[in-house]
């Protein structure tokens, strides 16, 4: 039996812990990860205490048409998505001290935004699948 190497294995674990995200489209999972240790992790969904998409209604973009990758950030858009994003849940639930020149390994790629948030928190690598 062969070992995973670093990657692989933080890879898996972010996979398992996408199955936790609160979406009914998407389920995304980030692991941040400094000297090969954990230093948070983070899904996809709701903020913390308020009604998440598997709640019937409680995010307009859980049921609509609206394309996947098309803007999700305007309240007044059928497309509004109420998630708040793996990578910026992760960074929430993490101290910048580990951060900086930290990885960060992610089932999907980041979006701008997420990517703006990873940059200024001093990750230096995104492993993605």
């Amino acid at each position: 039996m062969e070992r995973p190497d670093w990657d692989d294995y933080f890879l898996a674990i972010a996979e398992v812990v996408s199955h936790r995200a609160d979406c009914v489209r998407r389920q995304v999972g980030a692991v941040i990860v400094k000297n090969n240790r954990i230093v948070s992790t983070g899904y996809n969904g709701a903020p913390a205490g308020e009604d998440g998409c598997l709640s019937n209604g409680a995010c307009p973009r859980a049921h609509s048409l609206t394309k996947p990758y098309t803007n999700y950030d305007d309240p007044k858009s059928p497309g509004y998505c109420i998630a708040v994003h793996a990578e910026a849940n992760a960074l929430l639930y993490a101290d910048r001290a580990n951060t900086e020149g930290a990885t960060l390994y992610c089932t999907d790629a980041p979006c701008g935004g997420c990517d703006k948030l990873i940059r200024g928190a001093g990750i230096l690598r995104v492993v993605t699948f």
